[in-house]
């Protein structure tokens, strides 16, 4: 049977655009089925659920390889409201949230950094900055792609020769809408009420509107799509925080009581204390706009050339409030071990109070504009180019991403004691009294009436500002080709390309830090203490702080800004570009085998990679000692930027087989072979050395890029067996086998890194001078800077290299079925994944460990009949490695546990052109919880609470 073809004309729509770049507004209401030619290419006509998932189960059917598939409902109508939120439908997808949004994917537990996203066949560029849960990678983050943008979405988890590589997990692929596929005029728009339950500050309903116009003219020679679409949302987060575990075996935390420790994989009787404590919310105020034009000519019936520009716009502002303290590195930090490590009960005599106000912003634009042309030479052959040029950019003014100023009782006032106990809770419950104890870090007497919760009792401690501006740009050509087999021979169709991919990534960071002791006009600051009700919905939360501090993050930076008060280090760069010139050649081949029908796709794919990573930074002139717990960095006159320029490059030949036998009629059975691979982090490959912490006595962190590592590769092994039963309905199980090669690890190196003049910088903490510590950072005093007769500071600089192999192994399972004619359908599918790389909790030199790997299931009723829709679904995660590092604990795990969210969708065709429609999201408000190495070992707990959102289509 004739497969359905990839079309390349629709590969050309909107190019890669980074974060948010689809089409907008609305989908058509018919779903294309690409797999590999426009001469095949197949059209299914679809409308409501069960016209969704039944082309959906079209495509996996008719698919060589393994690909699952979600296809639009009705133009404009996506199954979920977010994009991310649909993708974790499919066996073996999962997601990862943010503020309550899906952001990134996991498929087949290879995390978000393992899978390829593409928009209409073209890679897709991608930036973020501190202040977004992302991270500085190449993953993509759906949640700035408005889902009703989306046609439909295509997970291939088998390699392809003709498909951009990247992906060992998956490419998943979105589909996007162009003129001359949707025929005569198209008129679509949308408009919802957002009400997020959490909001306090912002407006209860918000707006997103969305519209799409296309038509075409001239008897078909000429097409235009318009686009557009605005989602505005308010909410609050409230959170429990802990940024870190220190690892320690007394050398810097001398007051624990290590005795119960008998944990027998802990020789080195190593224990973890928290590094800080906070509970925080914060209030979103969030902003995305999609927009693209599409224009379309056919001279003949031959030629299509193709205009795109597709752009988005995404901003957020983040206005995040703590109350909490820290635990210094000194002899005031006591505490009890357990028999595995962790300290369950630190406390801290003669302490102070911190609170935070934290303003985040994100900014980001992206633009992609391309051309393609399409021509069918004769009945057998069609050729295609394309060309894009398509750029990602966060902080494009050079905004600061996050800006923080730390209000605390003073340094002179020590007058509370702090601590946590860490019991079974979902949150640690809090200790903190006005001290009795009075040693020589707290003054007394006390003074009368002491309330270390009244303005009067605090003042400026420090302030940090931190941010990324971040550019990724992709420019990218293709000459490809399908030649079709018109004889009787088994061989059907032969697909080969050629082209070029220039990617390039650019980091400038900022980063600022000064101490603002007595310096700020507090009572003129608008702060205020209110009654805490944050940590409700956790046991142990009403154990926590008994008020909540409160400020306008906004005026409090202003006043910091107004009094120069911030010290900034000079600006560094980090440039990663990759040039790969790809070439390859795919088979189609139609045969029979004892009268079983067998279709056969083999092709290859070569790639050609060079890599030049530089790194522009300037050296420090010295180190300051400027409080018992930290040491900064000192930049002093001009000059001492350096520049590092390092190259490397490899070659890939990526292979791949796919056989699928009809055994009998309805029953298929596919075996599909590939080799895929994934480029590392660019973070991982600038060659700059970095300092990441320094504290008196220690750590002495950094870390340090390596242009010349190789990217993963994977061999891939699947196999499947699926049954569709009747229309729309069908049972499936696979069984998948990956063998990767190459995986990134850390490596630590103890070295010395030299300042300025090319010296070793030197330790002034190591036998504090008179006059010291020192917090002036403009004047500083010169005792306190490194001298010739302080020791030289030893770095642990962490350095990625190339490291291992492993393996990682999982069945999906899967049952759609429709129950006749009653409107009535269900999904169930359940994935289970295991493999040699998953975090071992008892090893304390791992430098290897693949995130996201975890067993997900789903389960979805429906109803779809006479112009009434409801949809419920369940989704449930099991818990996973989110991260290898915590914010201030490198080389320390962050585990999510397990998690499950019930969403539901309701609509009604109030007339052919109108449908009105409601949906809910975690309506059961369910919350996460992190953890460290040990399930005690608390790192976060996040309140999200439910979103509603209540709208009316109009398709004309």
């Amino acid at each position: 049977m004739k497969k359905p073809k990839i079309d390349f004309r629709q590969n050309m729509i909107s190019g890669a655009v980074a974060l948010a770049l689809v089409g907008i507004a609305s989908s058509p209401s018919t779903v294309f089925a690409q797999e590999d030619s426009a001469d095949d290419l197949e059209i299914i006509s679809v409308s409501g659920i069960r016209g969704s998932l039944l082309s959906s189960a079209n495509i996996k059917r008719e698919s060589s390889g393994v690909v699952d598939a979600i296809t639009a409902e009705d133009i404009g109508k996506f199954p979920d409201t977010n994009l991310a939120e649909s993708l974790q439908r499919i066996t073996g997808v999962s997601i990862d949230r943010s503020n309550n949004e899906g952001n990134q994917v996991s498929v087949r537990g290879f995390g978000p950094t393992f899978n390829m996203v593409t928009l209409n066949g073209r890679a897709m560029p991608t930036s973020s900055t501190l202040s977004t849960d992302v991270g500085i990678n190449r993953a993509f983050n759906f949640q700035h792609i408005a889902a009703e943008v989306v046609s439909g979405v295509q997970v291939f988890k088998t390699g392809k020769a003709d498909m951009t590589s990247g992906g060992i997990g998956a490419t998943v692929n979105l589909s996007t809408a162009k003129p001359f596929q949707l025929g005569e005029q198209k008129i679509t728009l949308g408009l919802k009420g957002i009400a997020d339950t959490t909001n306090v500050t912002g407006n209860d309903i918000t707006p997103e509107v969305s519209g799409l116009y296309s038509n075409v003219f001239a008897d078909g020679k000429f097409g235009i799509l318009l686009a557009y679409a605005n989602s505005l949302r308010d909410s609050r987060k409230e959170a429990v925080i802990n940024d870190g575990w220190l690892r320690d075996n007394g050398s810097v935390y001398t007051g624990i009581d290590s005795s119960n420790l008998s944990n027998p994989n802990n020789p080195g009787g190593f224990y973890w204390v928290p590094r800080n404590f906070a509970v925080e919310y914060g209030d979103h105020e969030r902003e995305r706009e999609n927009f693209q034009v599409v224009g379309q000519f056919a001279p003949n019936e031959d030629i299509t050339v193709t205009l795109d520009y597709t752009g988005s716009r995404f901003d957020e502002e983040i206005d995040r409030i703590q109350t909490g303290f820290w635990f210094d590195s000194d002899v005031n930090t006591v505490g009890t071990v357990d028999a595995n490590g962790t300290v369950i009960n630190p406390r801290h005599t003669n302490h102070r109070l911190n609170f935070g106000a934290i303003r985040q912003l994100v900014e980001t634009e992206n633009d992609s504009y391309g051309l393609n042309v399409d021509w069918t030479v004769s009945d057998t052959l069609t050729l295609a180019f394309d060309i894009h040029d398509s750029t990602s950019q966060t902080q494009p003014g050079g905004q600061i991403s996050e800006f923080t100023t730390v209000i605390s009782t003073p340094p002179d006032q020590r007058y509370v004691d702090i601590g946590l106990d860490f019991t079974d809770n979902d949150v640690p419950s809090v200790f903190a009294e006005v001290t009795r104890t009075f040693d020589e870090n707290a003054p007394a007497p006390l003074p009368a009436n002491y309330d270390p919760y009244a303005l009067e009792s605090i003042d400026g401690d420090v302030v940090v500002i931190r941010g990324h501006d971040i550019e990724n740009n992709i420019k990218e050509w293709s000459f490809s080709g399908d030649w079709l087999n018109d004889s009787d021979s088994a061989l059907s169709n032969i697909r080969f390309g050629v082209g070029n991919t220039d990617y390039q990534f650019d980091i400038t960071r900022r980063f600022g830090f000064s101490v603002i002791y007595n310096v700020l006009d507090i009572p003129n600051l608008g702060l205020s203490f209110t009654p805490s009700t944050i940590g409700g919905n956790f046991s142990g939360g009403d154990m926590l702080f008994p008020v909540q501090f409160n400020a306008d993050p906004g005026v409090v930076n202003q006043a910091v800004v107004d009094g120069n008060l911030i010290t900034e280090n000079p600006v560094s760069l980090d440039s990663v570009q990759e040039e790969t010139f790809h070439a390859y050649i795919a088979m189609d081949f139609e045969t029979e085998f004892n009268d079983i029908p067998i279709n056969i796709n083999v092709g290859v794919r070569y790639e050609d990679t060079d890599v030049t990573a530089s790194s522009n930074t300037t050296l420090p002139t010295n180190l300051l000692f400027v409080s018992d717990e930290e040491i900064r960095t000192v930049f002093q006159g001009s000059g001492g930027a350096v520049t590092d320029t390092l190259e490397g490059g490899y070659t890939e030949f990526l292979p791949n087989l796919d056989l699928s036998l009809e055994l009998k009629e309805d029953l298929f059975a596919r075996f599909s072979y590939s080799r895929t691979l994934t480029r590392s982090d660019v973070t991982a490959i600038a060659p700059s050395t970095a300092i990441t912490n320094l504290r008196p006595g220690g750590p002495f962190n950094a870390t340090q890029g390596d242009p010349n590592l190789l990217p993963y590769s994977s061999n891939n092994i699947d196999l499947s067996l699926e049954w569709y039963y009747e229309d729309g309905s069908y049972l499936s199980a696979g069984y998948f086998k990956k063998y990767v090669s190459n995986f990134i690890g850390i490596t630590n190196e103890s070295r010395t890194i030299n300042g300025a003049d090319g010296l070793p910088l030197r330790d002034p903490s190591f036998n504090p001078r008179p006059g010291c510590p020192d917090s002036n950072q403009t004047n500083p005093n010169p005792a306190c800077l490194g001298n010739p007769g302080d020791p030289e500071v030893i770095f642990n600089v962490e350095v990625p290299k190339n490291l291992e192999d492993a393996t990682v192994d999982g069945v999906e399972l899967a049952i759609q079925h429709m129950f006749g004619e009653s409107g009535f359908g269900t999904q169930i599918n359940y994935t289970a994944v295991n493999g040699s790389v998953e975090y071992d909790v008892n090893s304390f030199d791992q430098t290897v460990a693949l995130t996201g790997l975890s067993d997900s299931a789903n389960l979805v009723g429906f109803y779809d009949k006479d112009g009434i829709q409801v949809r419920v679904a369940y989704n449930w995660r099991d818990d996973f490695l989110l991260n290898t590092n915590q914010f201030h604990s490198p080389n320390e795990p962050q585990f999510t546990e397990a998690y499950g969210q019930l969403d539901f969708s309701v609509s009604y065709d109030l007339t052919d052109a109108i449908t009105l429609t409601f949906e809910g999201l975690n309506v059961t408000e369910e919350t996460t919880r992190r953890h460290g190495r040990f399930k005690n070992q608390f790192l976060a707990a996040e309140n999200f609470g439910s979103r509603f959102a209540f709208g009316v289509r109009a398709t004309f």
